[in-house]
């Protein structure tokens, strides 16, 4: 199974796709959309609201059986939001399903970010990393991110593989999407259509809750 975490503000087209990509490619069983509360990397001041968020992810996931929507990191008994870190949300899945091989789904721009996210050594050893990116993109960028002590032996250079001590990373090239949350948003502010960019039960939501406006 994998994990795609995300704000989710709103999730569109581009998201979907690459979880289908990866479906695919990799035979999950399933793959978990999970928001979160308060990113500890997103300098945006404002989110929409979780509950939104959340209930776009879920509108999402309704037509896909394989893909689920994920309470992991919710506020908790409407406590302040608190900050949410990936390597504590993986070792949580690992607790609730021991005997499941594990997926983390990101960004290329994500990965190259991965040494200012929390305890990011332990990170790469506790599962493996799905990494999404436009055709083209090479892999010399995200191997200077991993440690040279992290590195593991391979027989073969496999140009989308990355084979660590404890865990791979696996570039998933395929998938090419120009739709950001941030060009959802600006559209919806200024009226203009977001048909297509967001499944069509989200875009009903957004526009039944006026979110963006």
């Amino acid at each position: 199974m994998a994990l795609f975490g995300g704000t989710f503000d709103p999730i569109h087209a581009g998201h979907i796709a690459v979880a289908e990509a990866a479906l695919r490619r990799f035979h999950l069983d399933a793959i978990y959309f999970i928001p979160s509360v308060r990113p500890p990397h997103k300098t945006r001041p404002r989110l929409a609201r979780f509950v939104h968020r959340y209930a776009m992810v879920a509108l999402a996931c309704a037509e896909h059986p394989k893909f689920l929507p994920s309470l992991a990191e919710a506020p908790v008994d409407g406590s302040p939001p608190r900050v949410c870190y990936t390597i504590d949300t993986v070792r949580k899945f690992h607790h609730e399903h021991p005997a499941d091989h594990l997926f983390f789904i990101l960004g290329a721009d994500q990965f190259l970010e991965l040494p200012a996210w929390k305890s990011y050594d332990a990170l790469l050893d506790s599962c493996d990393f799905i990494v999404a990116s436009r055709p083209g993109f090479r892999m010399d960028p995200l191997r200077l991110v991993v440690p040279p002590e992290k590195l593991g032996r391979s027989d073969a250079r496999d140009p989308h593989k990355i084979v660590l001590r404890k865990s791979v990373v696996h570039l998933m090239a395929t998938v090419s999407s120009h739709v950001s949350s941030t060009e959802i948003r600006e559209r919806v502010q200024g009226r203009q259509s977001i048909r297509g960019l967001v499944p069509a039960r989200v875009e009903e939501y957004i526009l039944g809750q006026a979110l963006y406006r």
